[in-house]
């Protein structure tokens, strides 16, 4: 039923199209569906994996959370990442050791509990997810996983309306003028280059050293080959630091004595 409310109202505009337009309206017509699809199964993921961690889970316990995340996961399609994916990320993290970290793409709030977890205690985690239902429930996983507001924040919109305000969002934090020290991107890969391009703008990289972990659920993903290629034409800013199966990390320095890490 709720497809139909989204594709009914397209018809007329196939049909009224000249012949030599009509393929065309009717691919933009299946790419809405398709991505009408995706929204809904997308919702449903969050919602049933919400209930199943909120409803098993020991409150107040992180690792506990993320196991029930993974008991989900062994029989349920979830939208968290793979347990070599999610090791290789808190390896990430430990050797890291940030204390400004920003999310791209929320999901049901696994990753945003891994990475608290290995924040400092002074450390600060900055979320966004454009979806409202989803920053909703994943903020509600983080405070049933033991944190506070004030180790955390949830922006409910795009990544390109979010990133320009993250320097009024972190003014008042000691240590802004370092800038972030590790960015998630597990969000649309095609918005990876210009959210990259829009923190170099901004100039909220770290410039003594962040790291950017780009998560790649389909290793064909469209958008991951635009930042790579941006990547090797800058080795002065940047180098890739590792590449695996579902996840690549990239190391940027601004300063002209690189470090190695």
């Amino acid at each position: 039923m709720w497809l139909m409310v989204v594709s009914v109202p397209l018809l007329p505009a196939i049909f009224m199209v000249s012949g030599r337009y009509r393929a065309k309206a009717a691919a933009l017509c299946r790419r809405a569906l398709a991505w009408a699809l995706r929204l809904l199964r997308g919702r449903v993921c969050v919602r049933s994996t919400h209930a199943f961690v909120f409803s098993k889970c020991t409150h107040g316990k992180a690792d506990s959370v993320l196991k029930t995340f993974d008991l989900y996961a062994d029989t349920h399609p979830s939208l968290c990442i793979s347990p070599q994916t999610a090791e290789a990320l808190d390896e990430a993290v430990r050797r890291v050791r940030p204390s400004r970290v920003l999310e791209l793409g929320m999901h049901c709030g696994y990753s945003s509990v891994r990475l608290l977890r290995l924040l400092p205690p002074a450390g600060r985690l900055i979320t966004v997810e454009l979806d409202p239902l989803t920053a909703d429930l994943g903020e509600e996983i983080i405070l049933v996983a033991g944190f506070k507001h004030t180790q955390f924040q949830v922006l409910t919109s795009s990544s390109a309306e979010a990133i320009p305000t993250l320097h009024s969002l972190l003014e008042h934090d000691k240590g802004v003028s370092e800038g972030l020290s590790l960015v998630l991107m597990d969000h649309d890969p095609q918005q990876y280059l210009p959210d990259l391009l829009a923190l170099e703008r901004e100039q909220l990289l770290s410039p003594s050293g962040c790291s950017l972990l780009l998560i790649h659920r389909n290793q064909r993903a469209e958008g991951l080959r635009g930042i790579l290629d941006h990547i090797r034409a800058r080795p002065d800013r940047y180098c890739i630091k590792s590449e695996l199966q579902f996840m690549t990390e990239i190391f940027y320095q601004k300063e002209s004595t690189r470090v190695e890490v």
